[in-house]
C-alpha cells in the first residue's frame, strides 16, 4: 500500500468507524509485534523514544532525527498506520513546516503536534508550560501547509487542562480545529465528567490517552467509544510492560544464575524468530544461493 492510500484509509477509517485502539511503539520490534497481534494503527511515542533508545526521560531531549529515524525503522517493517509524536514540532511554524515534511517522507500518517512550551513534558508530569494559542495556531497553519498529501492527519494536542483549565483547553483545541487540525487531543484530564465533554464539544475525532498510573481515569474501550472518542491511546502500555519483565527475568538470573524460574516467561526461540519473520529471509536464501544448483 502506498503512503497515500494508507493516508485515506486511516482517514475514512477514523471517520466511519468505533474507536480504535491505538498502542504506543518505539522501535520495530515493538510494531511488529503489535501489528502480529493484529492492531489497526500504532503510536510511534516520543517518550518511548527517549526512554527506550537513549534511557533518558521525556523531558524535550530527543531531536527530530532521532524521531524520524524511529519511524522509518519502524515503517521499514510494517505496513499499518502510523501516528507520530511530533513533540513541539521542534521549534517555531516554520520548524513545523520542515518537521512535517521529514516525518511525512519517513512514513507518518499522522503528525501530532502539542502547544507546550519548550522544552516540553510527558502528558501526565507536573511542571507543564504552554505557548500562547496564537503561536500554536500558526503552527497548525504551517503543517497543514507543509504535507504533501492532504489526507495526512494533522493532530494537535493541547496540555492547557494542566495549567489554564478545562475551558481554556477546550478553546484551544477549537482554534486548532478552526487553524486546519484534523484530529484534536486534550491530555490529561482528570474525571469521566470532562472526558465525555470533549467530543461532545469539538467537532473532530479525538483522542484520549489512557496512561497506567497517570491522571485519566482508565475507563474500558466500550465506554471510551460510546463517548465520542476515535482513538484510545496506550502510549507507553509496551514500555512498560517490557521494562517489568526485563526487570523480573534479569533479577532471577542475577539472583539466581539461571532462568529456570522465569522460563515461563520468556519468549521461545522460535516465536523469536516468527516475529522477526526469519522464514522470510530463509526463503530469500534458498532463492538467491547458487549452491547446490544443477549445472553450477
Amino acid at each position: 500500500m502506498t503512503e497515500i492510500n494508507r493516508n485515506r484509509a486511516f482517514k475514512t477509517r477514523l471517520l466511519t468507524g468505533p474507536a480504535m485502539l491505538l498502542p504506543g511503539v518505539a522501535n520495530p520490534l515493538a510494531a511488529r509485534i503489535a501489528e502480529d497481534l493484529r492492531f489497526e494503527a500504532l503510536y510511534v511515542t516520543g517518550a518511548g523514544v527517549s526512554n527506550t533508545n537513549f534511557g533518558l526521560p521525556d523531558i524535550g531531549l530527543t531531536g527530530l532525527t532521532d524521531v524520524a529515524n524511529a519511524v522509518t525503522g519502524i515503517r521499514s517493517v510494517v505496513n499499518l498506520p502510523l501516528v507520530v509524536d511530533a513533540d513541539t514540532g521542534f521549534g517555531n511554524a516554520v520548524n513545523v513546516y520542515h518537521t512535517v515534511r521529514t516525518l511525512e517522507a519517513a512514513g507518518a500518517n499522522a503528525i501530532q503536534l502539542e502547544d507546550q512550551d519548550f522544552p516540553k513534558r510527558c502528558g501526565h508530569f507536573e511542571g507543564k508550560s504552554v505557548i500562547a494559542s496564537s503561536l500554536m495556531v500558526d503552527k497548525i497553519k504551517a503543517a497543514v501547509d507543509a504535507r504533501r498529501d492532504s489526507d495526512l492527519q494533522i493532530v494537535a494536542r493541547t496540555d492547557a487542562f494542566a495549567v489554564e483549565g478545562f475551558e481554556s483547553a477546550i478553546e484551544r483545541a477549537q482554534a486548532y480545529i478552526d487553524a486546519g487540525a484534523d484530529i484534536t487531543f486534550v491530555e490529561a484530564v482528570k474525571s469521566t465528567e470532562q472526558m465525555r465533554a470533549v467530543p461532545a464539544r469539538l467537532g473532530r475525532p479525538q483522542i484520549i490517552n489512557i496512561v497506567h498510573g497517570g491522571k485519566t481515569p482508565p475507563l474500558p474501550l466500550a465506554e471510551l467509544d460510546a463517548m465520542g472518542f476515535s482513538l484510545i491511546l496506550y502510549a507507553n502500555a509496551a514500555l512498560q510492560a517490557s521494562i517489568a519483565a526485563m526487570q523480573n527475568v534479569l533479577g532471577e538470573l542475577y539472583r539466581t544464575g539461571s532462568l529456570d524460574g522465569v522460563a515461563g516467561q520468556l519468549a521461545t526461540f522460535a516465536e523469536r524468530q516468527r516475529i522477526v519473520r526469519k522464514d522470510k529471509y530463509d526463503a530469500l536464501e534458498s532463492k538467491y544461493s547458487t549452491i547446490g544448483r544443477a549445472g553450477i
